[in-house]
């Protein structure tokens, strides 16, 4: 998993950047292949702000969100896109679910 951290008007510290990796490598466990994550964090006054672009098999997904700390703001972010993740997966395998046909007629 590749995880690019920049800040926008503020500087994403080491301590910020280990917090974005170990959070986000919890999101490598739904793929088998090679995950490529950017997350953004800035100021939005009076609150911090994260986004991050995930990029999945046929797929970007984004999310974002707000906190009264960057720390509260990055497990918010954490927590939407595995969400969004589960979601995408299970709309992959409703669609590729092979289809039942009664013969009930």
């Amino acid at each position: 998993m590749r995880i690019e951290t920049y800040g926008q008007q503020i500087e994403v510290t080491p301590a910020l950047r280990e917090y974005v990796e170990e959070k986000l490598q919890r999101l490598g466990r739904h793929f088998e292949q090679s995950l490529e994550v950017r997350v953004q964090l800035g100021l939005r006054k009076p609150s911090h702000h994260a986004a991050a672009d995930l990029v999945v098999p046929g797929k970007t997904l984004h999310a974002d969100a707000d906190g009264e700390n960057m720390y509260a703001a990055i497990d918010l972010l954490a927590d939407k896109l595995d969400r969004l993740i589960l979601k995408h997966k299970e709309k992959q395998q409703d669609h590729h679910a092979p289809r039942v046909v009664s013969d009930a007629l």
